[in-house]
């Protein structure tokens, strides 16, 4: 086991390198002058050229991968170019409402969908079973956004039980804070939810055709024993997989929730960074995503180490 969890963590290593090389070209080998095309139609040569100086792009290509690689491995990942502020800090400072909203929505999507996955497989090929179906259908075909809006008209308009947008940390108090991110955590759930339902009742119906289920079940073990300790626990491994997809997904895919509901996430943050042509923010999500979703399959690998009795070495 100690030899399988240092190769899944040497493997980040490459990984991690071709995405910065990737990064790094992005702007380099793009068509014309990537300093005119962030300064804008608008910008003199001469500010031009101060723009190409501070970005080091006079330097040789090799020279500014070596040297922006370098600041990689300090931790920084540069200065905005709209307001100056370093990377770091505009990520750090929007990084908190988009985790705290994802955080709630995988909560959420756990709590309803393995129950509704679980009670699928028990009721297979029956009418609860279709019902669960049809349900998780719905939820991958309606838009975000549309199940947004329709929960502020109810929620919001109509009911005014919830505000309609803005966002509290939960430092202004729990009951603030899930007032504000239960709507835009609900718009989520409902995809996630989907997801999630179907691949539980996936899994353990595999799991349910094995021969220690049978075996139970022929022992006389109770049906509720049955599917929540022998089934539901070695049907985890594909529900834990796409849990953590979904939480790195919810990370960096929220823009449309943001939007919708007025968060200063990081989606939002990413949006407004393309229209403002700022590309050292846009290479700093680039890498955050990135890096989010290499850490995440990283520790779902880790994690199976705690659910499949196979790997040992």
């Amino acid at each position: 086991m100690p030899g399988y969890i240092v190769k899944r963590i040497l493997a980040v290593v490459p990984v991690m390198a071709i995405v910065a090389l990737i990064v790094f070209l992005i702007l380099r080998l793009t068509p014309g002058d990537p300093a005119a095309i962030i300064a804008g139609d608008a910008a003199t040569p001469d500010q031009i050229e101060k723009l190409r100086q501070t970005m080091g792009l006079n330097e040789p290509i090799h020279m500014q991968f070596i040297h922006w690689v370098g600041q990689l491995l300090q931790g920084n990942l540069g200065t905005s170019l709209l307001s100056g502020t370093s990377v770091n800090a505009l990520i750090a400072d929007r990084i908190w409402p988009t985790l705290n909203i994802a955080v709630l929505t995988i909560i959420l999507s756990v709590a309803i969908a393995v129950p509704l996955g679980t009670f699928a497989a028990w009721r297979h090929g029956r009418i609860g079973d279709r019902v669960v179906m049809i349900v998780s259908v719905a939820g991958f075909s309606v838009p975000a956004f549309v199940v947004g809006y329709v929960l502020i008209k109810i929620f919001a308009a109509d009911l005014r039980w919830l505000p309609v947008q803005g966002y509290r940390a939960p430092s202004a108090g729990f009951g603030e804070f899930l007032r504000h991110a239960i709507l835009p955590a609900l718009t989520l759930t409902a995809a996630y939810v989907a997801l999630t339902a179907r691949m539980t009742r996936a899994s353990l119906l595999n799991v349910l055709g094995e021969d220690f289920i049978r075996t139970a079940r022929a022992k006389g073990v109770d049906e509720t024993r049955v599917l929540l300790r022998h089934g539901l626990r070695n049907a985890a491994v594909p529900v834990l997989t796409v849990v953590g997809t979904g939480f790195a997904m919810l990370l960096s895919g929220v823009v449309v929730v943001e939007s919708v509901f007025n968060i200063p996430g990081i989606g939002r943050l990413t949006i407004d960074a393309v229209m403002a042509r700022d590309y050292p923010v846009i290479q700093g999500m680039i890498l955050l995503t990135s890096g989010l979703y290499v850490l995440v399959n990283l520790l779902i690998d880790l994690a199976y180490t705690l659910f499949d009795p196979r790997i040992r070495y």
